[in-house]
């Protein structure tokens, strides 16, 4: 059940297309689950991933091979908790074997699975993992990060972790998305909540429907994810969101590449103590852009995210391309069940590297006001988080026509909070033709846009 998709890299020219798949690997699924279909216990080819055109700062995990195979047991009616069959897999396999979740079998999680314990094991998922509807279950049960509410259904940990096999990894959202809908305090799980590992390959998987961020890395070093299909909205008035596609925090040296977002938040998002990141070759849909923070949430915090370099995106029908957003020095609120402000650290060494745009709101946005609109209050107490050595780059396309004539922003909220922002070949447009942008406490010399007021507001 592999799936593949075609990415065109940007020639020297910046002119650059990638190509969005049509998925067939969920029609191949119902086709070969169907009532007496058996399809015979066999081993998924493990990937070769690489990282191109870009490399990490690390060199990639080199899985060691497996001796063992664990066929994992299941109900397979879509109802019963298969968990204890999940773990006894796992713990049979594991240091030095190889998990099989059967092609053509369903298996459905009804339980809080704590995953942190696996070394060298491979993990080959062939087939379709539901999480339960038990929205009063998991809110009781599910694992806390402590931070931005973050809870999930499951903790995956350890060393030398391989997950692949084309499968589908399936949230159940829906529940969750009218559930938060009555009541903003709502603890939704993500999908994949990621703790503590390292030397590890994600790759080849379907992800559908999480309740919050797909994926939520945390405590984590030397993790590549590849090929990775996300997609899930609501099929009801009440909106899907804060499905981020990936969030890290407290990691480093993580790669995201050749992969395909369609979703409601940030495609990829660089919470705090995040540095030494790749995120390359990406199609993100509907999306809040690729995103530094937001940082500065919490009193007492001092937030870094340093040495990121992102290349070759293209960004389609999404508020923000490139992106980074810090909480001012006063309380804020972006809502009831987010706020904050008065954090202090830095941004440093970021670099967008070649992005379509395609109908997007701002091409670019520097922003030391999140979640407060009263400019007045955020220039009187400026964000004590500094932002230095910021390079776009390569920019192509036509924004959207929410805040033309702008096609971006660079707000920062004192003289000294932000240094060498620099903006060069930026050949994006609004629809009216225009290259503006509003900048406030930037060099303007150094932006490859018009920089013009009056300020028109954050977003």
């Amino acid at each position: 059940m592999r799936f593949l998709f075609n990415i065109v890299l940007a020639t020297a020219s910046a002119t650059l297309s990638i190509a969005n798949p049509t998925w067939q690997a969920e029609e191949r699924w119902s086709k070969r689950s169907s009532p007496g279909h058996q399809i015979p216990d066999h081993i998924s080819q493990r990937p070769s991933v690489s990282c191109h055109p870009k490399f990490p700062t690390r060199p990639p995990p080199s899985p060691q091979s497996r001796h063992k195979v664990c066929y994992v047991k299941s109900h397979n009616n879509g109802i019963t908790d298969d968990s204890n069959h999940v773990l006894d897999a796992l713990n049979k396999c594991n240091n030095g074997g190889r998990v099989v979740f059967r092609e053509g079998t369903r298996y459905t999680i009804g339980t809080a699975l704590d995953l942190t314990f696996l070394n060298h094991i491979d993990i080959d998922i062939q087939s379709s993992i539901e999480f339960s509807k038990d929205t009063t279950y998991w809110q009781a049960n599910s694992f806390r990060f402590g931070f931005q509410n973050v809870t999930s259904f499951f903790k995956l940990g350890g060393h030398d972790v391989n997950i692949y096999g084309g499968g589908t990894v399936n949230g159940n959202g829906q529940v969750w998305y009218d559930l938060y809908a009555k009541d903003i305090y709502t603890l939704r799980p993500v999908l994949f909540g990621i703790d503590g590992l390292h030397d590890s390959i994600i790759s080849n998987l379907i992800l559908r429907y999480s309740p919050q961020y797909y994926h939520f890395v945390a405590n984590s070093t030397n993790v590549i994810f590849d090929n990775i299909d996300i997609a899930g909205g609501s099929q009801s008035s009440n909106p899907a969101k804060n499905t981020d596609g990936w969030d890290t925090y407290r990691s480093s040296d993580i790669v995201i590449q050749n992969s395909v977002i369609n979703n409601g938040d940030d495609c990829v998002a660089f919470k705090p103590n995040s540095t030494n990141m790749l995120v390359q070759n990406l199609f993100c849909n509907g999306s809040h852009g690729i995103s530094v923070g937001s940082l500065g949430q919490y009193v007492g915090e001092f937030d870094i995210v340093e040495n990121i370099y992102v290349f070759n995106i293209s960004m389609h029908n999404a508020s923000d391309g490139a992106r980074i957003k810090v909480w001012p020095n006063t309380p804020s609120a972006m809502s009831g069940d987010l706020q904050g402000g008065g954090g202090s650290g830095m941004v440093k060494n970021i670099t967008y590297d070649t992005m379509i745009i395609d109908n997007v709101d701002y091409a670019i946005e520097v922003d030391q006001c999140y979640g407060q609109k009263n400019l007045t209050l955020c220039l009187e107490f400026p964000s004590p988080l500094t932002i230095s050595d910021i390079v776009f780059k390569n920019f192509n396309g036509k924004t959207s026509k929410q805040y033309q004539p702008e096609i971006g922003t660079f707000a920062c909220s004192s003289a000294t909070a932000c240094s060498n922002i620099v903006a060069t070949d930026i050949n994006v447009f609004s629809p009216n033709g225009t290259k503006d942008a509003y900048c406030l406490n930037v060099d303007e010399e150094a932006l490859d846009v018009k920089c013009r007021g009056p300020f028109l507001g954050f977003n």
